[in-house]
């Protein structure tokens, strides 16, 4: 079995109408939905201990499709520090032109810059920033990588996985079966069903 493509990924904001402005101001990413989820599903599902616990939903729509929910609780906690060695999510990424007309442009938006431009062992430049919760968001220009990820992705998943192109294979073997709960025998029927 094989998804479709990415959905989404979901932040906890300490102010629901600040985000909103926040990605559509800087980014250009408008809100397309709002809910409020009951209060007993904030109590049992999402585990906030409260008398009357609230929890505001919103979808900010990305350019390409995917989405940013965000999430605003009542109580809610203060952010901890990310930290890199941390398992975990530890950012997210929006693919740019031009990070260096980026970087100048955040910067005269008042957007915390964590580090300068950089050029990646690929050719694609980088660089990263925070939100005004702490949260990293990378900012990145692909080049041609991202008309090749585009159109030679799946193919090109396939021939690594082979080892037709770049080596890729001792990845996908034995891969911490006992912490996985995915047996190597598994890991080749999975493999045989993305098979295109």
């Amino acid at each position: 079995m094989r998804v479709r493509s990415f959905s989404h990924t979901g932040i906890t904001v300490s102010d629901f109408n600040k985000a909103v402005r926040f990605y559509w101001d800087v980014f250009g990413c408008p809100l397309v939905g709002v809910s409020d989820a009951p209060t007993e599903r904030v109590r049992s599902f999402f585990g906030v201990a409260s008398d009357q616990p609230t929890c505001k939903i919103g979808w900010i729509r990305v350019p390409g499709g995917a989405v940013v929910e965000i999430f605003e609780f009542r109580p809610d906690q203060p952010p901890a520090a990310i930290s890199w060695n941390r398992v975990g999510l530890t950012h997210l990424c929006f693919n740019v032109r031009n990070t260096q007309k980026w970087h100048d442009y955040l910067v005269k938006k008042g957007v915390e810059i964590v580090s300068p431009v950089e050029r990646s062992p690929n050719g694609h430049t980088l660089f990263f920033a925070k939100d005004f919760d702490g949260n990293l968001i990378e900012l990145t220009d692909l080049r041609h990588m991202h008309y090749v990820l585009a159109w030679f992705g799946r193919l090109g998943g396939w021939l690594a996985r082979r080892g037709l192109i770049r080596d890729y294979r001792r990845y996908y073997d034995n891969v911490h079966s006992e912490t996985s709960g995915v047996s190597e025998e598994g890991t080749r029927h999975a493999d045989d069903a993305r098979s295109p």
